[in-house]
């Protein structure tokens, strides 16, 4: 597999990255397949550096916060009205309860119809497997004040866990549990941020990390823009025995 980082920044796009946006891809029959997990505010126009939106074989949405999943807006009309010689299939989109009632609202549009001549939306559920031609994948329920889910992406004997907007929880241990790259929300900071519920801190990633067992790469995401990256490094890296990632706009990793 590889995985792009179309944008990483958290809560809100930065000055030098999108929010939350992850290309995912892989050799399959032929040819390549590309998932896209998470489209969030400004990762759309990032995410045509690196492929054609015609090229996105799906989507899979990890919750519906603005910053996870608002440029599904710009790929709607990207579908609609983009002209091309041939007809274009409804791209696939896995989300959780009423991703394409919501989508259609924030755009304004009339239902019932909303969306769904663009989209196939499919509605995901925990533990519930979704295959996309080479990848397997595994949603997992987490902690956040939505619908939420983290994924666990496999293909080629290799493993992705994305855990999506979380805080603590017990669903992170299987997700993360032998993953070749845990690409982990690390958005609040030790001793600064209280609220409980909504985000881990680079310690408590790291800490799921260790305890699901197996992880080979640790990388840190969904870093706002008022956070130094620094810190949240140094605070994982207090619990992580190897090497702890970040996350960065454009970089291409292989998995």
């Amino acid at each position: 597999m590889r995985l792009t980082i179309v944008g990483c920044s958290g809560s809100l796009a930065g000055p030098s990255s999108p929010a939350s946006c992850y290309l995912v891809q892989a050799e399959y029959e032929g040819r390549t397949w590309n998932l896209v997990l998470d489209l969030g505010n400004g990762a759309l126009g990032a995410l045509q550096r690196h492929i054609d939106l015609m090229a996105i074989d799906a989507v899979v949405l990890s919750h519906l916060h603005p910053d996870h999943c608002l440029d599904l807006c710009g790929l709607y009309v990207a579908q609609k009205y983009r002209p091309t010689p041939v007809a274009r299939a409804r791209i696939p989109v896995h989300g959780p309860r009423r991703t394409g009632e919501r989508l259609a609202r924030a755009y304004d549009l009339t239902p019932p119809d909303g969306m769904d001549s663009e989209f196939d939306f499919r509605e995901i559920a925990d533990r519930r497997v979704v295959r996309i031609g080479p990848f397997t994948i595994t949603p997992h329920r987490v902690n956040h004040p939505v619908e939420a889910y983290g994924f666990r992406v496999e293909a080629e004997g290799k493993v992705l866990a994305y855990t999506g907007d979380t805080d603590t929880c017990d669903a992170l241990t299987p997700l993360c549990h032998n993953a070749t790259l845990v690409l982990t929300d690390s958005a609040f900071i030790d001793g600064r941020d209280g609220a409980q519920g909504i985000h881990l801190s680079g310690s408590r990633a790291a800490q799921a990390a260790v305890d699901a067992g197996g992880v080979q790469r640790l990388m840190l995401t969904h870093i706002p823009p008022w956070n130094d990256p620094v810190v949240c490094r140094a605070q994982a890296g207090a619990v992580w025995p190897g090497e702890v990632e970040l996350a960065e706009a454009d970089a291409v990793h292989e998995i």
